[in-house]
């Protein structure tokens, strides 16, 4: 898989790429989330009782930066393959933007670049 294909806004692809692309960076992401979660404490068997909310608490603190950090290492490459999957479509990379209008943006998105 061409590297540009996360890293430039530039050009076009096709609905197979757009899917593996997608399919690529959420196995990835998982992996790193998986991993920080281990990494930090967050795993399903640590103890935590989820009768406590201070408990509760702390652990999710502890996750959200690391998590949002992740977040926003993945955002760049997300947009790039949304951008180029919406120049296929002959449409500007901004219409990425319709996927914040609730329940029907993310339904139009998935139609659009994922089946169209």
């Amino acid at each position: 898989m061409d590297m540009s294909l996360f890293t430039s806004f530039d050009g076009r692809i096709n609905r197979q790429k757009w899917w593996l692309g997608l399919i690529v960076l959420m196995i990835i992401q998982w992996i790193f989330y998986i991993v920080v979660a281990m990494i930090f404490g967050g795993g399903m068997m640590t103890g935590i009782d989820p009768q406590d909310p201070a408990a509760v608490r702390r652990a999710l603190g502890a996750l959200m930066v690391p998590i949002i950090i992740l977040v926003l290492v993945f955002l760049w490459p997300t947009l790039a393959i949304y951008a180029k999957r919406w120049h296929d479509r002959g449409k500007s990379g901004w219409w990425m933007l319709i996927i914040l209008i609730p329940l029907i943006g993310p339904i139009w998105t998935l139609v659009e670049l994922g089946f169209l």
